[in-house]
Formats: structure tokens, sequence, C-alpha cells
């Protein structure tokens, strides 16, 4: 007899989607959800959004622009959990529940508040947490919930995302250990070929470094783009390093193995920067096309998504209505009558 393994993946609705999240999440997540022998539940992170931004039109905006991009690029809402988390309240519930038994020391080693913290200290600040908010430092807190409230497996996610999980695996071992066995302790599943997808000037691509490549560019603009992606001053003809080159990160990350075993060759045969750029725009535009038309369609009826999300929602609070009550008695938040 198989085992159905529960799946979950989010995506921040705090911008635009971009290849990053393409290629780090939302493929992934749809291959995965084809899978008969996987749950699939997949979220919109609108909660976490609110960390870095601060702009209800965007927040908003971003929202409806993430869940067309699912849709628009394969995914068979019918067929997994496809929800927005500010419809599901027991997620916020259970952040509050957690981030009581979770120590403040655990919260003092999450690499985003290590960062800000550091940040800080380099610009000499007086004080250390300057700048820093509860949502930010709660972070992890938050992604546990996420998690924990759907008992999911399995948690796909990028390199740098891999502690959040590590984390959660730590609460919900302390919370069974204390109030007894009730959580699933998750798998961490890391992509290996896109662990972390660089940006146009190198670094992850992300949005915080307005690096980034937007999905559903028109062609022109995706050219544009992909022309202004930082590269070294070798001239044609001499060797390149695949290894360290943003072009053929990306590349990589959407080709077959032989077109990318193909571009490798032509690396170390010293291929101009100039067509190596054409080729990943030739690449990208084939690959994006089907996808910018769909996702042209969708974002025509906002109603008919809000449908989905809601519809959704359902399904997924069916799956947390019970697993709250148990959490709320095993913590001793329950009625009188017995």
């Amino acid at each position: 007899m198989s085992i159905t393994k529960r799946v979950l993946t989010g995506i921040t609705t705090s911008g635009v989607p971009h290849l990053g999240n393409l290629a780090g999440a939302i493929l992934p997540a749809i291959e995965a959800s084809k899978d008969p022998k996987t749950s699939s539940f997949l979220f919109l992170a609108d909660y976490h959004s609110l960390i870095k931004n601060n702009k209800p039109d965007l927040t908003h905006s971003s929202s409806f622009e993430v869940a067309a991009c699912w849709l628009a690029c394969g995914l068979k809402h019918e067929k997994v959990v496809f929800y927005r988390q500010s419809d599901v309240p027991h997620i916020m519930e259970l952040a509050w529940i957690l981030s009581c038994l979770t120590s403040k020391g655990l919260m003092n080693r999450a690499h985003a508040y290590k960062a800000a913290v550091s940040e800080n200290k380099t610009k000499e600040k007086r004080d250390m947490d300057s700048g820093i908010t509860m949502g930010l430092f709660n972070y992890p807190v938050l992604m546990a919930a996420d998690i924990l409230i759907f008992n999911a497996d399995i948690v796909p996610v990028g390199q740098d995302q891999k502690q959040h999980v590590e984390m959660t695996r730590d609460i919900a071992n302390k919370f069974n250990n204390q109030y007894g066995d009730i959580f699933t302790i998750p798998e961490v599943s890391i992509e290996k070929d896109t662990g972390v997808l660089p940006g146009t000037d190198g670094r992850k691509m992300s949005k915080s470094y307005n690096n980034f490549i937007p999905i559903f560019l028109t062609r022109d603009d995706l050219r544009k783009n992909i022309m202004k992606i930082k590269t070294d001053s070798k001239e044609p003809g001499d060797p390149k390093d695949p290894k360290n080159s943003t072009i053929f990160s990306l590349y990589s990350a959407f080709a077959s193995e032989i077109e990318t075993k193909e571009l490798h060759n032509l690396f170390e045969e010293g291929i101009a920067w100039g067509e190596a750029k054409e080729l990943l725009f030739k690449l990208l535009d084939n690959k994006l096309k089907a996808y910018r038309e769909n996702y042209q369609n969708l974002v025509k009826d906002p109603v008919a998504l809000e449908k989905i999300l809601s519809l959704g929602a359902e399904k997924a609070m069916d799956v947390s209505s019970p697993l709250i009550r148990e959490i709320r008695k095993a913590v001793g938040i329950r009625g009188f009558g017995g």
C-alpha cells in the first residue's frame, strides 16, 4: 500500500513573480503535484509579505499576480490545495502558540535577523536592532506554522531557506516532547540545480536587490533585461567559466541536459558574451511564451481567480480544523464541559 506524502510550497507576495520563483518553486512544485503519491499544498504567503512591504496596493496586486502566475504556468488547481495564507486563520493562531515555546535564542540565530544586525554594525548604529521589526524576528515561527498546521512531510525550498525548515523541525520536536506527538517532523528538499538562481548583477535573484527578471515581460523587455546581465571582461575567443556565469546559471535552470552541455562546450570554446545572452534570450522567450499568453487571459477575470482561491481555502481548512482542535486541547485551550 502506497503512502501519500504531503508537500508544501509557498511564495511571498511582495512583488511581481520572477524567474527565481519560477525555477526554484513554481515549476518544481507543479511537477511534483503530478505524482499520484504526492498531496500538494501550494499557497500565497501574503502575511509574510508584510515584513518587507508596507504598501497595501502592492500587497494586494502581488497576491493577484502570483495566483495567476501559478495557474498560467500549468498548475491544475483542482488536483492540489491551492490557497491564500490569510484565508486560513489557523496558521496565525498556531504561530502564536508556537511562539510561546520557541526560545529567543533560536530566533537570534536566524540568518535574516543576523544579517540585519550585521548591517547595523557596519553602519555603526548605536542600536543593533535598529529598523528590525518583530515580523522579521519572528519570521521563522510563522513559517513553522505554515508547515506544521498541515503536517507537511516535505518542504521544497531554496538553499537560503533551509535553515527555516531546520528551525521548524526543532520547534515541532519541542512541542511534541512537551505536549505529545501531534506534529509530523518535516523533511527539507533542496532543488539540486536551482538552489539559488542569480539575478542580473550576479547576486541571488531577489526583489530586495532589484535584480530580478519578471516572468511575464514582453519579448522586447525580456531581451533588455537579459542584455543588462553583468559579465566579466573576457573577450570573444577567451574560454569562460560556466560555474561563475549568471548567463550559464539562468540557461541551465531552464534548458535540457543536452542544451546545457552544448552551451558548456561553447563557453569553453570562448563564445562572446553578446552571443551567449542571445542564446539565453531565445531559450527563455520560447519557454515563457505560453505562460505569457495564459497569464494575460487569467488576469482578465479576477472573479474566477478569487473563486479558485476560496475553494482552495475550504480544502485547506478541512485539514487544518481538526488539527488546530487537537493542538488547543493539548495546550489546555478547551471548554469546561468535558
